[in-house]
């Protein structure tokens, strides 16, 4: 096991191509998107029954290892400063396992 730093964000999801290029510029190459997720936040609930899908909120994870943690809010903060959002980032163990299934 080693340390890792995870994010979360949720956005919209025109914005979603922002985050996750300055993920890929910042270094964070593995990332997961999950479309259409819906929750209530600071600005209400997000119902997930509208049509349009540029009104949908998606949510982005990724870890990372600790040294690109400035770099990254330094990229983000504007992007969620000016489209909106909420950007999480927490400390996490990642588990590397090398036997394989067929040892077991």
């Amino acid at each position: 096991m080693h340390a890792v730093k995870r994010i979360e964000i949720v956005s919209d999801s025109v914005e979603s191509h922002k985050i996750t290029k300055v993920l890929e510029t910042v270094g964070v190459l593995n990332y997961t998107v999950i479309r259409n997720v819906i929750g209530k936040g600071v600005s209400g609930t997000n119902s997930g029954d509208l049509d349009m899908s540029m009104l949908e909120n998606d949510y982005v994870i990724a870890f990372f290892l600790a040294d690109k943690t400035k770099s990254l809010i330094e990229q983000l903060r504007p992007i969620i400063n000016k489209f909106g959002g909420a950007c999480y980032i927490s400390d996490a163990m990642e588990i590397i396992s090398i036997q394989c299934v067929a040892s077991l």
